[in-house]
């Protein structure tokens, strides 16, 4: 797949080994990515599902929660987490810090889950407390797990997404901010989260995020997933806009084709579990910009893997990524 789409002199990777079968439904060959598309990552959550926290760590051996934060994501997604997390934090100090992080991740997910995505007016009193209240467990664990683990990345990017929620402040999230780039200055998904705080409609102003975008990716090696952080920062100014045409433009069309060579269709990008939302992203900024030609490329390497983030920011979001699936 990858090797059509770089060239013909690209060589075609090996199968990977642990790539779960696609579960296509429906005539539109589209299906929604499950455990990041990996054999190991279905293990791990079939262990969390069952509350095995011994079956946990044995299925998290190939990973590195400090860094890979898709795995984490998988993990603080899964409903009933929070209910055996704490045992483990209490009953296993050599592995706190991990239970820790899980936890933590897993009270930020379960935060939002009560808060909802509705606007503020519209968050009830009752609501806002039990998201407060559990952003505020959260916080409390990921800064034990980040004290435990200094060398962890992880800890200080969901420290980002809970201090958005809690509007600690500028200072704060900014320490935050340096502390995640001192232990990985490419990381995408700490470079994502401020893009998402630099949006006005949490504390920054037009123009910002697009503008520390375009700082990083002008850091990013070729074939480095960074360059996604180019296709959220046009997707989020997009959910920012009142116009569903902001993206129609040539600059924009020729900056996220640019991007994408730089990034995920280049020969140098490898793919990892969850590779898919990387693609996804340029998926859905390319869309949105009516680009007709790179979208081609993209879709093609997706063979139709939908992933819900960032399509959950459109109304009936897997229809939206059929339809352009289908389009391209």
């Amino acid at each position: 797949m990858f090797g059509k789409l770089f060239g013909r002199g690209a060589e075609r990777p090996a199968a990977d080994p642990h790539a779960l079968p696609a579960e296509r439904s429906g005539k539109n060959g589209t299906y929604k990515l499950r455990a990041l598309g990996d054999t190991r990552v279905l293990a791990l959550v079939e262990a969390a599902t069952a509350g095995d926290w011994t079956a946990v760590r044995a299925a998290l051996a190939p990973f590195d929660l400090g860094r890979d934060h898709q795995v984490l994501g998988t993990l603080a997604d899964l409903d009933g987490v929070q209910d055996w997390i704490g045992r483990a934090i209490e009953e296993d100090k050599e592995h706190q810090a991990t239970a820790l992080l899980i936890s933590g991740a897993r009270h930020i997910s379960w935060g939002w889950e009560a808060r909802t995505a509705a606007r503020a007016a519209n968050v009830t009193r009752e609501q806002w407390r039990i998201f407060h209240e559990r952003l505020e467990i959260a916080e409390e664990q990921l800064l034990e797990a980040a004290e435990s683990r200094p060398e962890w990345v992880t800890p200080w990017s969901r420290l980002l997404t809970s201090g958005r929620g809690m509007s600690v402040g500028h200072a704060v999230n900014g320490a935050r901010l340096d502390a995640a780039l001192r232990r990985d200055p490419l990381d995408l998904e700490t470079h994502l989260e401020w893009v998402s705080y630099l949006q006005p409609r949490w504390s920054g102003e037009p123009g910002q995020a697009l503008a520390f975008a375009r700082e990083a990716f002008a850091r990013a090696p070729q074939g480095h997933r960074l360059g996604c952080v180019i296709a959220m920062a046009h997707i989020e100014n997009w959910v920012e806009s009142d116009r569903e045409d902001c993206l129609e433009t040539p600059e924009i069309q020729a900056e996220l084709r640019a991007a994408a060579d730089h990034s995920i269709l280049h020969p140098d990008y490898v793919p990892r579990p969850g590779w898919q939302q990387d693609f996804n992203m340029f998926a859905m900024a390319l869309s949105l910009a009516e680009e007709r030609h790179t979208i081609r490329r993209v879709f093609r390497a997706l063979d139709g893997a939908y992933t819900s983030w960032p399509w959950v920011y459109i109304g009936e979001p897997e229809k939206r990524f059929a339809h352009h699936h289908r389009r391209a």
